[in-house]
């Protein structure tokens, strides 16, 4: 793949048309969900280069991201005349993103397509690198296909739209990349005041973590060694998240938070990861996004959650760990026994 084109807007109108405009099309598509059509469509409807699209709207929430949202989108496009010229805008958070880069890849065998992430979750991660895909079979993101959109345009003007649960979400995966990258990265995040948010400061923060994605994302596009890094916290986070839409459903940032506790808890155990920034880490985990009501008799289901995990070869849980800051091992291993032991830890702390 191509490398991916992210816009950090500073003037949304201006980066749309000549997002649009790059493209050569004979009809333009926007696709929303239920909230994003109320909250973040006005904002661009009235821009000249928007004139004429034809809108497509899905059920908002994580639940209802599945095939036959998917078919939804393929049958409106068809309804309406989509060629395999055509280009459609997805305009929300990483559901819509995730599913509408799907819908757009295996459209007519694939249309072209801009995303525009409108909550700091898909701004920072779902919108970027690639990666489109559904929820199948009670399973996180189990179809897909790697794709990038022609253009990424990320603009706080969102942000204002969004209650402070959302925004935790997306500063989550941002806790990932300073995990994954540096101290002074790490140690900006962990003291920022997210309550009360400098926007023009957390746009340089958005601007760092979406840089350190796409440096990984464009070494290795399809997650054979070094884009496995961007998985820390998302083994045990994927099965949180999983088992929560079994009950209740999560956003998917808490679940990654959660599944970093674990996964740092495995890394002191495993790589040597200093155990006072473990434990730094997850007290802040604790301090903003709480825990997962779980026992022991949900270990076996989590377990087997784990086991579905994309990035599991043979019958191996695998797990990208850290040795410190910074220090990245792919490709690691932990026995049922060191996972329970994890999920013990969680629970406990």
């Amino acid at each position: 793949m191509e490398p991916q084109k992210v816009i950090l807007s500073e003037n949304l109108r201006q980066s749309l048309t000549e997002a649009i405009g790059e493209v050569r099309h004979d009809r333009l598509f926007v696709l929303c969900d239920e909230t994003t059509r109320e909250a973040c469509l006005p904002v661009v409807t009235d821009f000249e280069c928007m004139q004429g699209a034809q809108l497509i709207t899905i059920p908002a929430g994580d639940t209802n991201k599945g095939l036959e949202s998917v078919s939804h989108v393929w049958a409106e496009l068809q309804r309406m005349g989509a060629t395999r010229h055509s280009l459609m805008v997805n305009l929300g958070g990483g559901m819509v993103t995730d599913l509408g880069g799907f819908a757009a890849s295996t459209f007519k065998r694939g249309i072209s397509f801009i995303n525009i992430p409108t909550t700091l979750l898909a701004m920072v991660d779902a919108s970027v690198g690639g990666k489109t895909g559904v929820n199948f079979g009670g399973l996180k993101n189990e179809i897909g296909v790697f794709n990038n959109a022609n253009s990424v345009i990320l603009d706080t003007v969102f942000l204002k739209t969004l209650d402070e649960e959302n925004i935790w979400s997306g500063y989550a995966e941002m806790l990932k990349h300073g995990l994954i990258s540096d101290e002074k990265m790490l140690g900006e995040l962990l003291t920022f005041d997210i309550e009360k948010p400098d926007l023009d400061q957390l746009k340089c923060m958005l601007a760092e973590s979406v840089a350190v994605k796409q440096r990984i994302v464009t070494e290795d596009p399809t997650e054979q060694g070094l884009r496995k890094a961007l998985n820390l916290g998302h083994t045990a986070g994927h099965a949180f998240e999983s088992l929560a839409l079994e009950r209740k459903p999560v956003l998917h940032g808490y679940a990654v938070a959660w599944g970093l506790v674990v996964e740092l808890y495995l890394c002191c155990a495993k790589t040597g990861f200093p155990t006072d920034k473990m434990r730094q880490a997850v007290s802040f985990i604790h301090k903003h996004y709480g825990k997962m009501t779980i026992t022991c008799d949900d270990y076996p289901r989590l377990l087997e959650l784990m086991h579905h995990d994309k990035k599991n070869v043979g019958s191996a849980i695998n797990f990208t760990l850290l040795g410190d800051i910074g220090d990245i091992r792919i490709n690691q291993t932990a026995t049922e026994d060191e996972i329970k032991e994890a999920l013990d830890f969680f629970r406990e702390n």
